[in-house]
């Protein structure tokens, strides 16, 4: 990330005297950093890096410091000890700072939801409705999987903005379900447990018939007073 301090190896145990240690940046005319003699040399030659590089003297290993996005790129070794020659070469990616809270994704949550149960009708009990949400994500996809499978997915490029995306399981499902929340950074998976948050139907049997005789109360009580209101017209 941006700001952060990366260093290089070189995977040399210690440099010699008659040791030659040389770091390109890009190509092999920008010399920016050289152990000669046992000395350092740093080169700015690129014009970018400010007194940014610093050479371990011991191992020749390059760090540079308050990296930016300017010096992504690829870096060259060409290193001379005891009399062998190596060569490695390092490819650096720079994210921006405004990438940092990116990259730094919150665990998705999975609960119930309370919506559709109150909405849902007896004739369906036999799905659990489930959200996976998240809150103050700028430029992710916020998916469901069922194993490898991908269910549904919902992608958002706003800054800092909440994200729910529903799923509907049945009560006895064993499959394995997830919900990832993802950029090109990384990534962050929530698993769901069935088992806990669908345990038990919106509204337990005991619920239904409770609802069902408070209908039945209350459509016989709306007979009775139609029936007493024709009565009372009847006698006046």
């Amino acid at each position: 990330m941006e700001g952060d301090s990366v260093t290089l190896h070189t995977d040399v145990t210690e440099v010699q005297r008659d040791d030659l240690i040389l770091w390109m940046f890009q190509s092999q005319d920008k010399l920016i950093a050289e152990i000669h003699k046992q000395a350092i040399y740093i080169f700015d030659s690129v014009g970018s890096f400010r007194n940014s590089l610093q050479l371990e003297q011991k191992t020749g290993s390059l760090t540079i410091r308050n990296i930016r996005p300017e010096h992504s790129g690829l870096y060259q070794l060409t290193a001379i000890n005891h009399g062998t020659t190596s060569h490695k070469t390092f490819n650096v990616t720079v994210s921006e700072a405004l990438e940092i809270n990116v990259a730094h994704l919150p665990v998705p949550v999975i609960s119930r939801d309370s919506l559709q149960c109150s909405l849902s009708s007896s004739s369906s009990q036999q799905n659990c409705s489930l959200l996976c949400s998240v809150v103050n994500v700028s430029r992710v996809t916020l998916s469901w999987y069922k194993g490898n499978s991908l269910l549904s997915s919902i992608s958002v490029s706003e800054f800092s903005i909440s994200l729910s995306l529903p799923l509907e399981v049945e009560y006895q499902d064993e499959n394995s379900y997830s919900c990832v929340l993802n950029n090109p950074i990384s990534n962050q998976t929530q698993h769901l447990d069935i088992s806990k948050l669908c345990l038990t139907p919106c509204c337990g049997s005991t619920e239904v018939v409770i609802r069902l005789v408070i209908s039945a109360l209350v459509g016989v009580a709306t007979v009775a007073a139609v029936i007493y209101d024709i009565r009372s017209e009847r006698l006046q």
